[in-house]
């Protein structure tokens, strides 16, 4: 199913394709995204993450440090 993996630039409201794929991996459990249903994203980090649930466990790993 998942053939490449792509480079992506996040944005603020989108990402720019750097490389070209199909999908990016979560930064929290290294799932596969495929970027039809990438909608979590760190501008700052530049990093994917799968659900909401993945962006909250950065976001209060961030707040701890």
């Amino acid at each position: 199913m998942f053939k490449k993996l792509a480079k992506l630039k996040y944005l603020p409201n989108n990402f720019q394709v750097v490389e070209d794929g199909d999908h990016v991996e979560c930064a929290i459990s290294q799932k596969k995204i495929p970027l039809e249903k990438l909608n979590y994203w760190n501008v700052e980090l530049q990093e994917a993450y799968y659900s909401p649930v993945e962006a909250q466990l950065k976001r209060d790993s961030l707040e701890k440090k």
